[in-house]
C-alpha cells in the first residue's frame, strides 16, 4: 500500500519547548511579512506535553521573546524563586551548606519553578491559535530524501501491525509529510537524530556526546513543610565522589506540591550502580526527608539528557533541515538548565528558516545561516563560559576537584581561560566507562520502606505507561547472543540496573541457562538503554503511537 502524502512548508519532529518555540516563531514571522506558511508539528505523545519531563526551574527570557505579555496570556509560570539552598551531602545524615553568591551558576534569582509539561501544553495552545498544525500521538518513524540526497520531510509510522509483522484488521500505512525544511526537535538521543548524524557525518568535528539520567517524582507534602519558591540543590551522597550527579527539590506554589529528583552522569563506572535505587535512598537524607515525611508521592518518571555542552555540539544543519533543542544538546549543566537554551535555539532556527524561505520561493531549503546565527547568540556565549566545568570532574578528586575548578575559574574568569578541557570519550556512547563486574564492588541497597522509598513496579504504575502489546518490538537487539554472552558474563547484566522502569531482566530458561527478557510495555522512552548498554547492542526505535508514558505536568 502506498502512503498518503501532504506538502507543508516546515515540518517539526517533536512538540517540546524547542519545537513549539520554533513553530510559534515561524508563524509570527509569516504573519509579520503577510505570507501564508504551513507549519506542522509531529508529537509522539498522545497529547502535547505528555512525554515532557524536567526539573524544572526555568529562565523566562525566551518566553518573553515570543510573548511579551505572557503573564496576561496565562502562561503557567506561577512560582518565582524566593530562596536558593545548596548542600554538599557528606553521608546519609550530615551536610555542609554552601552559600549561593551572585555569579554562581546555581543562583536562580528571577527564575520560575514550573511543571514543564504544563508549559509545553500551553505553548501548544498558543501555536494552534497562530495556525500551527499539531499531530499528537503520531511518531515520526522515517526520514525522507529527494533525488539529490536532501531531506524532504518525514514519514509517520504504520499502525495496525502485529508483533510478527503481519497487518492487523486496523492496518494503515503511515503518512508522508513533504516539507521545504525539516526541523528535528525530538530530544536527547532521538531515533531520527541518530540516523542523520551518521548519514551526514554531523559529529565529525565535535567530541562524542556525554549523557546523564534524570529521575523525578512529584509529592504532595504536609503544608507545614511546604515553602513555595524554595529551590534546593545538593551534590555528594548517595553518589561517591567519582560519580557525577546531583539532586534537586523545588517547592511549587500549586498546593503543597514539591518536585524532587536525582541526576546521575551515565559515565559512571560501577556496573552495580542503580540510578533508580540511588534516587530512592537519597530521599532518606534529612535534607529531603524532613520535607517529604507525612506527604504522598503522586508521580514518577525519568529521562536521559545531553550533558556534553559546547564541546559536543554537532553540525546543526543538514541538506534540507536542522537540529534544535535537546536533540543536539544545549544544556547548561552547572545551572542544571536547558529549557531556555532549547527555546532560544528554536527561535534562532525559525528566524534563519524564515530568511531562507523569503529568499528562495521554491524547493527544499537548507538553513545554513542558523548555525552562524547561534554562534553569535546568548546560547553559545553561555555554553562557552561553562564549557570546562563538566569535564573538570574527570580528575582524581572527582566531585571536589570539579567544585574547586568551578569556584576558581568560573567565579573569577567566567570561562575566559584559554583552554578547553575534553570529556575523554572514545565513541558516541559511554560504554567505555563501565568496568567489568570483577573490578567493581557490589552495592547493597536498603529495602524500600514504602514511606519515602518505593519498589520499581509501584513507581512505573505512576507513569501511566501503555503500549499496545501486539506490535513489533521497539526495543530491538542487533545480536540476540550478546546480552547473555557478553553483558551478563562480563558486566553481570547492567541492563537490570540502569533502566529506570525495569524493562530488562535476566530470567532462567528450562535448561538452567539465562535469557534477557524485555518488558517493552513498561518503557518510558527515556533512551537510557540505547546509551548505556556496554555492547551498544540495544537500538530504540519508535513504537506505534501513542504509546509511552502519560505524564501530567512533569
Amino acid at each position: 500500500m502506498e502512503r498518503v502524502s501532504d506538502d507543508v512548508d516546515v515540518v517539526i519532529v517533536g512538540g517540546g519547548p524547542a519545537g513549539m518555540s520554533a513553530a510559534i516563531r515561524l508563524k509570527q514571522n509569516a504573519e509579520k511579512s503577510g505570507k501564508e506558511l504551513r507549519v506542522c508539528v509531529i508529537e509522539k505523545a498522545s497529547q502535547v506535553g505528555g512525554h515532557t519531563l524536567s526539573g524544572a526551574c526555568i529562565e523566562p527570557g525566551p518566553l518573553a521573546e515570543l510573548f511579551p505579555n505572557w503573564k496576561e496570556l496565562g502562561a503557567p509560570l506561577k512560582t518565582e524563586v524566593k530562596e536558593d539552598l545548596f548542600y554538599i551531602l557528606r553521608n546519609e545524615t550530615s551536610k555542609i551548606r554552601i552559600p549561593i553568591v551572585p555569579g554562581l551558576p546555581m543562583n536562580n534569582h528571577g527564575n520560575y519553578i514550573v511543571r514543564l509539561g504544563n508549559v509545553v501544553s500551553w505553548l501548544g495552545e498558543q501555536a494552534e491559535q497562530l495556525g500551527v498544525e499539531i499531530y499528537s500521538g503520531i511518531p515520526a518513524s522515517e526520514v525522507l530524501y529527494d533525488e539529490q540526497g536532501q531531506v524532504r520531510g518525514v514519514a509517520t509510522g504504520d499502525v495496525g501491525v502485529a508483533k510478527d509483522g503481519s497487518p492487523k484488521d486496523n492496518f494503515e500505512r503511515g503518512m508522508e509529510l513533504n516539507a521545504r525544511c525539516t526541523i528535528i526537535a525530538e530530544g536527547c538521543h532521538g531515533h531520527l537524530s541518530k540516523q542523520l548524524y551518521q548519514k551526514f557525518n554531523l559529529r565529525e568535528n565535535c567530541e562524542p556526546q556525554t549523557y546523564g539520567i534524570g529521575l523525578k517524582e512529584l509529592w504532595e507534602v504536609d503544608p507545614k513543610n511546604h515553602h513555595p519558591g524554595r529551590v534546593v540543590h545538593s551534590v555528594g551522597w548517595p553518589l561517591d565522589k567519582l560519580t557525577y550527579g546531583g539532586a534537586f527539590m523545588y517547592h511549587l506554589d500549586e498546593g503543597p506540591l514539591v518536585a524532587l529528583g536525582l541526576v546521575v552522569g551515565l559515565d559512571y563506572t560501577n556496573t552495580y550502580l542503580s540510578p533508580y535505587r540511588e534516587f530512592q535512598r537519597m530521599k532518606h537524607h534529612p535534607v529531603f526527608a524532613n520535607t517529604l515525611k507525612g506527604g504522598s508521592r503522586i508521580a514518577y518518571g525519568a529521562r536521559a539528557l545531553n550533558e556534553g555542552g559546547l564541546q559536543c555540539i554537532p553540525k546543526l544543519h543538514f541538506p534540507g533541515g536542522c537540529l534544535i533543542g535537546c536533540a543536539p544538546g544545549f544544556m547548561n549543566v552547572p545551572k542544571i538548565k536547558g529549557t531556555h537554551n532549547a527555546m532560544n535555539s528554536g527561535i534562532i532556527a525559525a528566524d534563519a528558516i524564515s530568511e531562507k524561505l523569503a529568499a528562495q520561493h521554491e524547493g527544499v531549503i537548507t538553513p545554513d545561516n542558523y548555525e552562524a546565527n547561534l554562534k553569535t547568540s546568548s546560547v553559545y556565549k553561555e555554553l562557552k563560559s561553562v564549557r570546562n566545568i563538566r569535564p573538570s570532574f574527570h580528575n582524581r578528586l572527582g566531585l571536589y576537584g570539579g567544585m574547586i575548578y568551578t569556584g576558581v575559574f568560573y567565579l573569577f574568569g567566567r570561562g575566559k581561560e584559554p583552554w578547553t578541557l575534553k570529556h575523554g570519550g572514545k565513541s558516541d556512547s559511554v560504554d567505555h566507562r563501565l568496568k567489568p563486574a570483577s573490578e567493581c564492588k557490589s552495592i547493597e541497597y536498603p529495602k524500600p520502606d514504602n514511606v519515602l522509598s518505593f519498589d520499581l513496579l509501584s513507581s512505573v504504575s505512576l507513569t501511566g505507561t501503555y503500549h499496545e502489546d501486539n506490535q513489533p518490538p521497539h526495543l530491538t537487539l542487533k545480536d540476540d547472543s550478546i546480552p547473555v554472552g557478553r553483558n551478563l558474563k562480563t558486566y553481570d547484566g547492567p541492563e537490570q540496573r540502569f533502566c529506570p522502569p525495569g524493562v530488562y531482566e535476566y530470567v532462567p530458561k528450562e535448561d538452567g541457562e539465562m535469557r534477557l527478557q524485555i518488558n517493552a510495555q513498561n518503557c518510558i522512552h527515556c533512551k537510557t538503554c540505547d546509551i548505556k548498554d556496554p555492547s551498544q547492542n540495544i537500538n530504540w526505535v519508535t513504537p506505534e503511537g501513542p504509546g509511552g508514558p502519560a505524564y501530567s505536568g512533569m
